[in-house]
Parts: C-alpha cells; structure tokens; sequence
C-alpha cells in the first residue's frame, strides 16, 4: 500500500504540469480567436462611401480645379466606395482608360453608368479614371482620377490640360440641392486601443487562472 501511495505522490506534481501545459494552450488559442475577431471587425467598420467631390451632384464644376484637388484631401483605400449623384436624364458617369481620361475621348469606356445614383467600388490597388459621358461636359472639366495605393506618374501626366472646353456644354452645379449621405464611421484609435486592453487583459487572467 505504501508504494501505491508513493506512486500517487510522484506522479501528482507531473499530473498538475499537464494540466497546467493544457490551461496555458487553450489562452493562448483563445487569444489567438479573439485578436482575429477584432481584425475582422476593425476591417468592416473603417470602409467608406465618399460622395464624389463633396458637392451636391456630380456635374460640370463652376471651379475647374474641383475635381483634380477632391481626391488629394482623402486617402482612399481597398473597400472604399464613389458615389455619383446626377438627374440621369441629363448625365451618366464612365469609366475610362488613362490616355481616353487626358484626350476626353469618351468612345469605348470601361464601365458606363447612367441610374443618377453609380456607385463604384474601389477593390484593388491603381489609378482609376473617370468622366461624365455626357458630349462636351469631360471638356468643361467634369473628370475625375482616384489613386488607391501609390500614386503613379501617370496619373500626373493625364491630369495635365487637355483641348478647351466646349462652351455649349451646359452646367447644372446644384441640380439636386442638399442631399445628405451617412458615412460608414471608423473605428478612432483611441477606442481600438481600449478594446485591445480589454482583450489582453482578460488574456492575462486566463493565462494566470489556468497556472494557479
């Protein structure tokens, strides 16, 4: 009886370790689960829909340099989107390749759209361009470039001044008024930073509980 007990005694301490070992895994995994959790959620909650150029619709811009300055005041990024607002009895919105975007050529777009209400997704990294469809109004400047990524010398050379303007092209700056748009709010660093605390904190209790 003795030795028995004595085996017991030995094999106790080796018994606790296992234990211990086990405890510490199963933190560690649920750290793991958590911390992706949150990288997914942060993902979700920082895209944006950007109302082309801040203004009330996408038209012939009363300042030329509208629509060339817009895209240098955001940083956009994979996931954001454009939204272009117009009567679309009266415009449309393409999608244009770079020596098309400089020369106003709108034969052959990419993408044409023509509901009043185009969104176009940003999904990948690059340069993309765009011009009303509406005859004349490219000319009057109504053209815009958005860089996702590295903005390339490319796109600097298409911005430069093409052939004038068409004078018979009429303009409709206001043509819907005000029309509010919600914007998907981001996550502040400040709350992100609390969040991840939280996270690491219960982590350290687990880890701690499952050693004592």
């Amino acid at each position: 009886m003795s030795f028995f007990r004595r085996s017991e005694k030995q094999n106790s301490p080796i018994k606790r370790e296992r234990e211990t070992e086990m405890g510490i895994m199963m933190s560690l995994s649920s750290i793991v689960v958590l911390m992706v959790l949150l990288g997914q959620g942060i993902g979700k909650v920082s895209s944006t829909v950007y109302k082309v150029g801040d203004l009330d619709s996408w038209g012939i811009p009363i300042d030329a340099k509208v629509y060339s300055k817009w895209p240098k005041s955001h940083s956009f990024k994979i996931g954001d989107s454009l939204l272009f607002l117009y009567p679309p009895s009266e415009d449309s919105m393409i999608q244009v390749t770079p020596s098309n975007f400089k020369s106003c050529n709108t034969k052959d777009p990419i993408l044409y759209m023509n509901d009043g209400n185009s969104v176009f997704n940003l999904t990948q990294n690059g340069t993309f361009y765009f011009t009303s469809g509406h005859p004349g109004h490219c000319l009057k400047y109504q053209k815009l470039l958005v860089s996702v990524g590295t903005y390339s010398a490319e796109a600097d050379d298409a911005l430069s001044p093409s052939s004038s303007a068409d004078a018979d092209a009429p303009s409709y700056q206001n043509a819907f008024g005000s029309i509010p748009l919600s914007q998907k709010s981001s996550s502040s660093p400040s709350s992100i930073s609390a969040f991840t605390t939280v996270v690491a904190s219960l982590a350290c209790a687990v880890v701690v509980g499952a050693i004592m």
